[in-house]
């Protein structure tokens, strides 16, 4: 179970991560939000001017980080089951920021929300596992 957990897990950290780093990257060197067909007036109700901050916080918290925790899952790291909770929860605020500050939602939005949701809880169900490992 536990393998399938940390497979599963794998799987929707590359999904975060590579779109992440690729978003974040287009909107970082593209900062009007062009490359990737983001309107301008999106910003409106945000205190942003630009993609560019926004873009970096994508690329690090959720596209690098997000390839950092695959690294300790692949080292076999200890601290492996709280990283994937720990991105889960930063990929939730991320959206839950995002719509709040947009003030619309989006299928894409949903489908984000529910895989930082996932991963907290996979990342939790891990942890309580090999809990339960050392102690037998």
């Amino acid at each position: 179970m536990e393998r399938l957990l940390y497979i599963i897990a794998c799987f929707l950290l590359v999904i975060n991560g590579s779109g992440a780093i690729y978003g974040g990257l287009n909107l970082i060197t593209h900062p009007d939000g062009s490359s990737i067909h983001l309107s301008m007036e999106w910003l409106n109700p945000t205190p942003f001017s630009s993609y560019l901050l926004p873009g970096l916080v994508l690329f690090i918290f959720n596209g690098l980080m997000s390839v950092v925790v695959l690294g300790f899952i692949f080292m076999r790291h200890k601290l492996a089951p709280g990283l994937i909770q720990i991105q889960g929860i930063i990929l939730s605020i991320w959206i839950i920021t995002q719509i709040a500050m947009i003030q619309t939602t989006y299928f894409l939005h949903w489908i984000m929300l529910g895989i930082g949701l996932l991963l907290i809880v996979f990342g939790r169900y891990i942890y309580l596992i090999s809990l339960v490992k050392r102690q037998v």
